[in-house]
């Protein structure tokens, strides 16, 4: 089963469109929300951990039991917070232990062979995953817009300025992390307009472009 990352732009539907390919596909889907939930159960005591009694055939308990997360000490340091960049200082010294255990929950989730991960960089951890579909989702802005301002229930203001402040810490988090411009095609195996397709079609591109599916 393919290992399938997904690049986006806020509003262009990533999660969405992650969600929909993983549930046809019967795939893991990793998103920012579940590596954010692994890192915080990596922050807790060994007794935490064991009391949240994970489901042994979930994603999220199979990554606790692979990360370690009954280790006696966490792994991650409580004064350690999460990444909001963009960041003018280069060295990251607060903010690498939660850089680290992203990269290793992305890497540990590709493992098995068997997930649609989006976001956080995975198209440049993954890069030379074998047989990984690296994919990056766009739109118009206009279209993205109008989608935050249904998600968020904001006013056009809002979300035209939140839209903003995302491009630039993801580009941003990108840059400084992989010193890479994540909107750069050539970074992926596709580059969908999913305004002009609509989701369906996008995921029926993505479905097509998989190794071993006739095209």
């Amino acid at each position: 089963m393919p290992v399938i990352t997904i690049g986006r732009q806020i509003g262009a539907g990533g999660s969405s469109v992650g969600h929909m390919l993983a549930t046809r596909l019967k795939l893991d889907f990793l998103d920012g929300e579940l590596i954010d939930e692994v890192a915080r159960r990596l922050e807790l005591p060994k007794e935490e951990v064991e009391a949240e009694d994970e489901h042994p055939g979930s994603l999220l308990g199979r990554l606790l039991l692979a990360l370690g997360a009954a280790n006696t000490e966490p792994m991650i340091p409580p004064e350690t917070s999460a990444w909001s960049p963009p960041n003018a200082d280069p060295v990251f010294d607060t903010r690498r232990a939660v850089l680290q255990i992203t990269q290793n929950v992305i890497v540990e989730a590709a493992r098995g062979d068997n997930v649609v991960i989006v976001g956080r960089g995975g198209a440049y951890i993954l890069h030379d995953h074998p047989g990984a579909l690296h994919v990056f989702l766009r739109a118009e802005t206009a279209i993205r817009l109008k989608v935050l301002m249904e998600l968020e229930h904001s006013t056009e203001e809002e979300a035209r300025k939140r839209l903003k402040q995302t491009d630039e810490n993801w580009t941003a988090y990108i840059k400084q992390v992989y010193g890479h411009d994540r909107t750069l095609a050539s970074h992926y195996d596709l580059v969908l307009d999913t305004g002009r397709l609509g989701y369906d079609a996008t995921i029926a591109a993505i479905f097509a472009a998989l190794p071993g599916r006739s095209r």
